[in-house]
């Protein structure tokens, strides 16, 4: 399982970012700072770390003694209103602005990690003519590739995972807009329909909408 370190800048943030890629599939440590990270780091480095911090100088000044400490690959969710004060010199691999979209910052995550070690969960999910390689972020049908938005490929695959089991639309919601998103649970049934327009076709269906309920995803693709 990719680990993950959090260092955030109070404990309602650390507290939301873990719990979101957690639910992602990740594995997450939370520390105020990288002294009290490195005590903690008895199972050795991260695969990454994510850094959220109010500052961009905050953010300068840590990235230099990760750096220092060793090469583990860095993104940052910084506010919105800071990013005119970053540094395009400073030595992170990625960034997001908040308030952050949790599939995409799982996304881009994975994203990171294949570009810089090739580590991912190494799982390529196949059924029938749909196959969705998770580390590279890809879905194909039929052997072609298909474009999904990140909340799209998010719900293909959480469904994909849970195959044979019906997931409500009020765990879709919450798995992929977060707990806090206040928009009706109809937005899943949007992004489920456009879902369906490009990977099924007449003869070829993957995702069953239950009644009153929510969704589940059929492994056979019939």
């Amino acid at each position: 399982m990719i680990r993950l370190l959090i260092i955030a800048g109070g404990k309602d943030k650390a507290s939301a970012l873990s719990s979101q890629l957690v639910d992602a599939g990740f594995a997450c440590t939370v520390a105020p700072d990288i002294e009290e990270a490195a005590a903690r780091s008895g199972d050795g480095p991260p695969d990454l770390i994510l850094v959220a911090l109010p500052s961009p100088r905050d953010l300068g000044r840590l990235t230099q003694r990760i750096k220092q400490e060793g090469r583990v690959p860095i993104m940052a969710v910084l506010p919105r209103d800071t990013l005119s004060s970053l540094d395009s010199t400073l030595d992170i691999d990625d960034f997001v602005a908040e308030p952050w979209d949790a599939a995409e910052v799982a996304l881009r995550i994975r994203r990171i990690l294949w570009r810089t070690s090739g580590l991912s969960e190494g799982e390529v999910m196949k059924y029938g003519d749909l196959v969705i390689d998770v580390a590279k972020c890809e879905v194909f049908v039929k052997g072609r590739p298909v474009v999904l938005t990140f909340k799209e490929y998010e719900l293909l695959r959480l469904l994909a995972s849970h195959k044979g089991k019906v997931l409500t639309r009020q765990a879709l919601l919450n798995r992929i807009w977060g707990y806090d998103y206040y928009g009706g649970d109809r937005t899943v049934d949007v992004h489920i329909r456009r879902l369906r327009s490009k990977i099924e076709e007449q003869d070829l269906s993957f995702i069953e909408t239950v009644r009153n309920i929510g969704y589940k995803f059929k492994a056979g693709g019939g």
